[in-house]
């Protein structure tokens, strides 16, 4: 069982960031797009760059276990705000489905900011990540 959970935890990291690094992938791509569906929901489009790194930063930092509870935290959050700004029409099933979904990433994410991440992680490879990787719920 203890080899199950060691291989699980980075692959439940992997999982849970797969879906950020690609969005921030494809809004690269779709970047014009990407700023007027943010400005149509009352978002400045002006922060389209700072959605794209943290996207793509904080999904990478938690794949490969870099700061991994700071950037879990950061990533729940995210999630929880974009829930509520783009998937608030629940009376919409696909909405409410989206709406869900994020709130599900972030409960994952929280789990990993409680119990951090893990094996395989870069933060076992480092001082400061050792000492991050000690930040706990108070």
């Amino acid at each position: 069982m203890d080899t199950l959970k060691t291989l699980a935890t980075p692959v439940a990291r992997l999982l849970l960031a797969a879906i950020f690094i690609l969005a921030g992938i494809n809004k690269l791509g779709a970047y014009d797009g990407t700023m007027q569906y943010m400005e149509a929901f009352g978002v400045p489009g002006g922060l389209l760059p700072l959605v794209i790194v943290t996207e793509i930063g904080l999904g990478l930092a938690v794949a490969l276990g870099v700061f991994t509870r700071l950037a879990a935290l950061g990533l729940a959050g995210f999630s929880v705000v974009s829930a509520v700004i783009f998937h608030s029409a629940l009376g919409d099933q696909m909405q409410f489905v989206l709406f869900m979904k994020n709130i599900a990433m972030a409960g994952g994410f929280l789990l990993l900011w409680i119990h951090g991440p893990g094996a395989y992680a870069l933060d076992n490879l480092s001082r400061v990540g050792r000492i991050t990787n000690r930040l706990q719920v108070i």
